[in-house]
């Protein structure tokens, strides 16, 4: 089943597997809930009427978005070419503890089509796909959306201790376009890749599996939860291992398309 979030006269309204939910459903009290009753709560709310209206990003205000860093060795790689400051980032990928930190506010994230970001203080500037989990109030796993953590990694190349400015900013963070809820079947190795198009033309494409990282999800989603509470539940970015080549830099106009499993999430690179 997957959750969409649309965009209405009335405001902002959820549907399940293109189906209206009342107009009262919301992601947060459905977070709050354990992971065994949503299903049961989503039927209980779901109409007969087909939704319609443009996608908004499937997160509300009250949900946050944290990210985990170098869960690949693609994205230790680079985060190694990039910096200055020696090799912190092989301290990272191999330590017990992962990296995790803040990358938005429910109500900073985009949508699909709608645009994200490059800072204009940053000369290089990437996308970075990645499995979204979707967290209970809980900690449990309960879906999963796709993520663009857009990145300036000139600026966290010049020193670590900037992450925040390089990771946190306007249009830094896209998510969409449904929330895949989790069932019986779910396989954790799902297909991840990054195309970007500039001018109507491919410049980039690169592709991963989610099995070649570093981390277990669960683990991750514990040292989240280990001193932190969310009642509504929350959103974690597992981290990328796709990343372009050093001499890549993205630009005004193009066209950022992450694919994880079966949800496709496009962003055009905005003002």
């Amino acid at each position: 089943m997957k959750l969409t979030r649309h965009e209405t006269q009335a405001g902002p309204r959820w549907a399940a597997d293109a189906l209206w939910l009342a107009g009262t459903f919301n992601l947060g009290s459905l977070l709050a809930a354990p992971g065994e009753s949503i299903g049961t709560l989503i039927e209980s709310q779901l109409s007969s009427e087909p939704a319609e209206g443009s996608l908004l990003a499937p997160i509300e205000a009250a949900q946050e978005v944290w990210a985990s860093g170098v869960t690949y060795l693609r994205s230790r790689e680079a985060r190694n070419a990039e910096s200055n400051t020696g090799s912190v980032y092989d301290r990272v990928y191999t330590a017990q503890r992962p990296e995790l930190f803040f990358k938005a506010n429910g109500w900073r994230v985009m949508g699909p089509r709608q645009p994200v970001r490059i800072r204009p203080d940053s000369a290089w500037n990437v996308p970075e796909p990645e499995l979204t989990l979707v967290i209970n109030r809980q900690g449990e796993i309960i879906g999963y959306t796709a993520g663009n953590d857009m990145s300036s990694r000139s600026i966290e190349g010049e020193n670590p201790l900037y992450l925040p400015q390089a990771k946190v900013y306007n249009g830094s963070c896209a998510l969409g376009p449904a929330i895949q809820l989790l069932d019986a079947g779910w396989q954790d190795d799902l297909p991840i890749e990054l195309s970007i198009e500039r001018g109507g033309q491919q410049v980039f494409h690169g592709s991963t599996h989610t099995a070649n990282m570093n981390r277990k999800m669960e683990e991750l989603v514990a040292y989240l939860f280990r001193e932190l509470t969310f009642p509504q539940g929350a959103f974690l970015l597992t981290g990328t291992g796709i990343v372009p080549p050093e001499a890549f830099t993205l630009t005004r106009g193009d066209n950022v398309i992450v694919t994880v499993g079966e949800l496709i999430l496009a962003n055009e690179i905005g003002a």
